[in-house]
Parts: structure tokens; sequence; C-alpha cells
């Protein structure tokens, strides 16, 4: 079916034509009639789906079939679009102005970490559909920036994320100044109590669709395990991305100082890399993200909640350098790769220290993760466990809490705008990685039409494999197979 056959107009048919699409992927089958038809939605899909353009696409088609009516000489905002982080954010709005391009329609994205004047000064001029993060929106609504009187349709994008992050006090607050009568899209990976709990509160006989399982890894993405010592990993991944001559390789560290010392380490290996994380600010984080989709970085190391929204077509590998505590976040990490049916190599690191982590991972993606031995870089079959610390100051694996973003808005230190800080109360998840509060500072581009952005992310074929001792699924280095001890949960 082409994405005319889905009732677009001929103006955003042929934008999406020039970024290279021309087939609907699964989620945009279901979710452009859905949202067209003007009824709520509870969508579930993982990134790499093209969720994206599923509600972005039909969006622009119900704003742009009816006349425009100013207010008091300004253009009205008319939707709004709520994303977990920065980088999320600026990529929904730049795929909002790639196929807006041929539409008399105008978008802004506002976000925490930068300057907030010029966002006043947008604000005041009036776009059409703006997309912020919680806190940063927040801090418009305090003082009086923002009018949120005339939203037509509501969008919550990775709502499952914002709730990790402590963000459900943040969204009521939103909510509570919304029109009574709107459309409200929820787009979600997961469909936990939580996001069924919000879906109830905010839902008017939702349409649901689900084109992905929460715990559904993506075939064509070769998942392998390369069993280490601790002490070895960094020698083994300089191995890897050397050998096999790796470019572009996303990396996922458990910390923000674990990835601050292995961008130092690959550098000194002469391996180009820089780090992603909350307390980097936004121009550097900005800068990092830029140089590796360009290609000049070979290496971008980043902790999980700064990666959220990192969209980068024909990305090759993603590496887990250190496996993730909590078993969803390893199926969002490989899904920066193998985006929209291309194909990917998503490669776990993983020491002794980890096992159980492991085998929750596979227990929950219901498979049985191949595992290769690379020649020279042999677990020591006597290595010991020892307690994995999941934040500065201490916590051991037994303590099992998400690696968050934090609570307080805007600043250096913080995703979406809202990261560093206090914990929320009654959130769902306390975030583990806190920092001071601060209020936030913000930024904006201009309205703008036109851009880049896409239904769905592609990536590249996967590289040839290393020197290694090939082992079959079954046949596992004791060191991950046996377990000792209890561990809390």
């Amino acid at each position: 079916m082409s994405f005319s056959a889905l009732g677009l107009s001929e103006e955003i048919v042929r934008a999406v034509t020039e970024q290279g699409y021309t087939t609907p992927t699964p989620i945009q089958l279901q979710a452009v009639p859905a949202v067209l038809g003007g009824g709520d939605l509870l969508a579930g899909a993982q990134t790499g789906t093209g969720k994206t353009a599923g509600f972005t696409l039909p969006l622009l088609q119900r704003l742009s079939s009816v006349e425009r009516v100013k207010i008091n000489g300004h253009v009205p905002i008319r939707a709004l679009i709520l994303t977990p982080t920065r980088e999320l954010a600026a990529q929904v709005e730049e795929s909002v102005r790639a196929y807006s391009k041929y539409l008399n329609l105008t978008s802004a994205c506002i976000f925490g970490g930068v300057g907030i004047n010029p966002q006043i000064r947008l604000l005041k001029q009036g776009v059409d559909i703006l997309v912020a993060t919680p806190g940063r929106l927040l801090d418009h609504m305090q003082q009086n920036t923002v009018d949120l009187r005339n939203i037509q349709i509501l969008v919550l994008d990775e709502a499952d994320r914002m709730l990790d992050m402590g963000f459900i006090r943040d969204i009521r607050k939103v909510l509570a100044v919304l029109p009574k009568k709107r459309q409200n899209l929820l787009f979600s990976a997961t469909f936990s109590d939580e996001i069924k709990a919000l879906a109830d509160g905010l839902l008017n006989s939702p349409a649901m669709i689900e084109v992905a399982r929460r715990n559904s890894t993506v075939e064509v993405i070769g998942q392998k395990i390369h069993p280490v010592d601790r002490d070895k990993k960094h020698p083994l991944l300089a191995h890897l991305m050397q050998t096999n001559d790796w470019h572009q390789v996303l990396v996922f560290t458990r910390t923000k100082h674990g990835a601050n010392k292995l961008v130092e380490q690959l550098e000194k290996d002469g391996i180009s890399a820089m780090a992603i994380h909350g307390n980097k600010s936004q121009a550097a984080r900005t800068r990092a993200l830029s140089e590796f989709k360009d290609g000049k970085l070979r290496a971008l190391i980043a902790t999980d909640i700064a990666a959220r929204g990192i969209d980068i077509d024909q990305l090759p590998h993603v590496v887990n350098y250190d496996l993730p505590n909590v078993p969803e976040d390893y199926v969002h990490r490989i899904g920066r790769t193998g985006r929209a049916g291309a194909t990917g190599s998503a490669v776990s690191l993983v020491c002794i220290d980890e096992r159980d982590m492991l085998h929750d991972i596979e227990r929950f993606i219901k498979r049985e993760i191949p595992v290769e031995v690379i020649e020279g870089f042999e677990p020591d079959p006597k290595a010991k466990p020892q307690p994995i610390q999941l934040r500065s100051g201490g916590g051991g694996h037994g303590n099992r809490q998400r690696q968050g973003g934090g609570g307080g808005r805007g600043g250096n230190a913080g995703n979406g705008g809202n990261a560093g800080g206090q914990p929320r109360a009654q959130q769902p998840r306390k975030p583990a990685g806190t920092q001071g509060q601060g209020q936030g500072q913000g930024q904006s581009a201009k309205p703008r039409q036109g851009g880049q952005g896409g239904p769905g992310g592609s990536g590249r074929p996967q590289g040839p494999a290393g020197a290694s001792q090939s082992r079959g699924p079954a046949a596992r280095p004791s060191a991950l197979t046996h377990r000792s001890g209890g561990r809390g949960r």
C-alpha cells in the first residue's frame, strides 16, 4: 500500500517521497488511519518501527485540512507533542518540518539545557505544532509564556520512558490546562501497569494497536555475546573495532563515569570517541551526535537515557559494554540498529558479574543469545563475581533500579530539560542517578519548514566477524551458566 492510499494529501506524500520513503511500515499502516479518524489511540511500538511518522503524518493531515484561524493576530498552538528527552524532541520536530515542507504549518521545539529567552520570543510569534520536554514546558507555563488553550491534538511519545524518568506529575500538570475536547495519542514501547493507568485516565475509548511485543527483538539484528573478564572489556572493544574496521559504533555503558573513562581509553588507542550523557552540556551532546552522524566519530559512548531519540540511518553496530540492569533496556538499546527492516549487529561484552543480568535478558526476550569467545580474551574460569555498582555512591546488583536521568529541570545536566535534581514524588520508578536541582535555561529553533527525517530508520549489514572460537548458543562458558548464592530482587 502507498502513502497516498492511507488518505494523506499530495503535499505530504510528496515530502515523504523526497525523504526516500515509498511504502508505509506496519505501525504506519495501522496508526495513520486511526489518527485520521479523529479518535484517541494507544499504540505499542518499539523504536525503529517508524512510529514517529505514524503520528506526525496524520497529525499534519488533520491540521492542514482545516483553515488556520489566528487569535489576536497570532497562530495558536494546535498540536502538542511531549517527549522524554531533548534528543528525541529535536528528532521529532525535525521530522515534522520535513513532512510539512509543502504545507502552511510551522513548528518549534523547546527543551532545557539552553537559554529560555529565544523560546519566549518564538512562542510569542505563534506556531502550529509544539514539540517539548515536560520540564521545560512547565517552565513556560509557570512564566505564562505559552498558551495551550487551543490544543486539538496531544501526543505522548515514548510515554513509558517519561514515566520511568519520573515525569508523571509534570504530565498531569500539563494535562490539567489543556482543553477537555481534544484528540489524545499515546505511544509506548511497553504496556506496563503504569502506562495502563495513565491511558485509562487520559484516553477516551481508544483504538489499540501493537506492532511489536515489549520483549521482542528484531530478527534482522545479529545478536552475540562475547564473554570476557571485566578488566579486559576495553581491550576487547578496541580489538573488535580495529580488527573488523568498525565505524559508527554506538556503545552503551551503565554509568556516566564509565562512559567518560571509556572515551579516554579509546582515544589513547587512536579511536575517535565522545560521550553523551546527562552531565554533558547540550552543546557538547549536540556536537557529539552531529559528528557521529556525519561519520567523523567512530564511537559514541552513551548511557541509556541519553541515547533516547538517537536516530541514525544505517547504524551498523551497537555494543553493550555493560549489560543494562533492566531487561527492557536491552531491547531499546539494540533497536538502535536494524531499523525499519534493515540488518545490524548487536554485541554484548559480558563478564562474570553480569551473568544474572544476561539470564534475565534471555528470559525476557525468550531466546538464548549465541556466545562467541574471542581468541586471546578468554575469561578466567576462576574469576569470582563482584557486586555491580549501578550508580555513583554504591548499590549492588541486588538493588535493581533504573539508571535514570533524575528530576530537576533544565541546566546542563539532564535529559529532556528535566534531568538531574531531586526525585519526584509518586513516580512509578525512582531514577537512580540524581544531581543538583537548578532552574533550567532553554532553547529553540525558529519555526521552519522542510528538513530531514523519515518514516523509519535503517541499518547497514553486519560487518565481518573477528578472529574467534565460535561456540553455539548451547556451549556457554561456565562463568555465564552457573549461579551461586542468592540475589536480592
